[in-house]
C-alpha cells in the first residue's frame, strides 16, 4: 500500500542517464501511486530536488560530469536533504562502490537489472523508516570530553568541530546512546541500513575503524564475536 503525506502521494524523484531506464522506472513507480519526477544527471537532480522536495531519491551511481556518490554528497549538505531516504542504483557490485554510496549517506543499494516487485519493496521500507523517526531523542550525548550533536550533525571535542560521514555519525549515534549496551553486527545493520538493504560484509567493519582513526581508539569497543559498544 502507497503511503501518503497530507492525503498526496509520495513524491519520488529519479536521477538515470539512461532513458530507457528513467521510463521503466517512472512507469513503474507511477502504477503503483507515486508522484514521480525525473532527472538525467547529478546537476539537474540537484536542481530538481530543490524545487519538487522530493519524499525519496532514486539515484544512479554511474554518471557523467556528476556521478550519484558526488551527488549525494551535494544534496546531503543541504539541511532540507539532510534526512531525505536515497536509494543508490547501479549495475556495479564491487564493495568499493557500495561503501562509497553508503559512506555519503546512501540508505539503501540495489543493483541493476532491477526487480518491479523489489524495488516497491526497498522504497516502501525506507519511506516506513523515514516515517518513524520521532523529534523525541535527546538532541545531545555527552562523553568525557566529546559532545555529539544529533541536530548539526557534529561531534565537539571542546572547541574543534569533527565532521563524520552520516553513516559514521549514526553508528556513533546509536552506539553512545546507550553505553555499556552491545550492539550486535545484525543490529547495527537493521538499524542503521533497514533489514531490507544487504550491504558488504566489511561495512561495519570500515566504518568503525573510520570513527576510532578519527575519535581515538578508547570509545567504541569490540566484543569479539558478538558486535561493538561505547564505552567511556
Amino acid at each position: 500500500m502507497i503511503m501518503k503525506e497530507n492525503g498526496s502521494a509520495k513524491k519520488i524523484l529519479i536521477v538515470d542517464d539512461e532513458p530507457d531506464i528513467l521510463e521503466f522506472l517512472q512507469y513503474s513507480l507511477k502504477k503503483e501511486g507515486y508522484d514521480v519526477v525525473t532527472a538525467g544527471d547529478g546537476k539537474q537532480a540537484i536542481l530538481v530536488a530543490e524545487r519538487e522536495k522530493p519524499n525519496l531519491i532514486l539515484l544512479d551511481i554511474m554518471m557523467p560530469e556528476l556521478d550519484g556518490v558526488e551527488t549525494c554528497r551535494a544534496l546531503r549538505s543541504k539541511k532540507e536533504f539532510a534526512d531525505t531516504p536515497v536509494a543508490f542504483l547501479t549495475a556495479r557490485d564491487e564493495d568499493f562502490s557500495q561503501i562509497a554510496a553508503l559512506d555519503v549517506g546512501g540508505d539503501d543499494y540495489i543493483t541493476k537489472p532491477i526487480k518491479p516487485r523489489v524495488l516497491i519493496s526497498r522504497i516502501n521500507a525506507l519511506l516506513r523508516r523515514a516515517g518513524r523517526q520521532t523529534e523525541e531523542e535527546q538532541p545531545q550525548i555527552k562523553a568525557h570530553d566529546l559532545v555529539i550533536d544529533k541536530q548539526k550533525v557534529l561531534v565537539f571535542r571542546g572547541e574543534q568541530a569533527i565532521e563524520l560521514p552520516r553513516k559514521e555519525f549514526e553508528i556513533l549515534w546509536l552506539l553512545a546512546s546507550k553505553p555499556g549496551r552491545v550492539f550486535t553486527r545484525e543490529e547495527i545493520f537493521d538499524k542503521i541500513w533497514g533489514s531490507d538493504v544487504i550491504v558488504g560484509n566489511r561495512t561495519i567493519d570500515v566504518h568503525i575503524r573510520k570513527l576510532r582513526e578519527r575519535l581515538g581508539e578508547e570509545y567504541i569497543k569490540t566484543m569479539k564475536g558478538i558486535g561493538y559498544k561505547f564505552d567511556f
